[in-house]
């Protein structure tokens, strides 16, 4: 009687592990939020030409008045701005971007954080670019804000 006991108890633990899905190991960050400041008429980046200085940007919450973090990449002369802060969660996120206490422009993000049955990942329901002309490379996924 223990011999059977036994042998159903293994079936039961082989059956119920073949149910598992295999998933292995997954991380899915947000995608981050990439801007290039660029002047309408040359083209031209503006950090790299000196009409802005990266220690005059700030990114403030306008829902609480936060600052809210960001990286300046000015590797190469690449120079933009990235913010790696949204998505991480559900949120929505509404932004100023200011250089030099200039509003630049205002993002507003509508992120929902999801889950399919193996990774999460971020879906973004409306992403919005208020105050400023711009351009997005699809490719690259930056933001060109075209300023005058």
């Amino acid at each position: 009687m223990k011999q059977v006991v036994k042998l159903l108890f293994l079936t039961f633990i082989v059956i119920s592990q073949g149910c598992e899905k295999e998933c292995g190991e997954c991380f899915t960050p947000p995608e981050p939020f990439e801007f290039e400041f660029v002047d309408i008429l040359t083209g031209e980046n503006l950090f790299t030409n000196g009409t802005f200085s990266s220690s005059d940007i700030k990114v403030i919450n306008l829902d609480d008045q936060s600052n809210i973090a960001f990286t300046f990449i000015d590797e190469n002369d690449y120079n933009i701005i990235a913010i790696n802060t949204i998505g991480w969660k559900t949120e929505t996120a509404n932004y100023s971007i200011l250089i030099a206490s200039e509003n630049i422009f205002n993002l507003f993000v509508d992120a929902e954080r999801l889950n399919d049955e193996c990774c999460d990942y971020t879906e973004y329901k409306e992403i919005r670019i208020l105050n400023s002309k711009f351009e997005l490379n699809k490719d690259s996924g930056v933001y060109k804000i075209l300023i005058e």
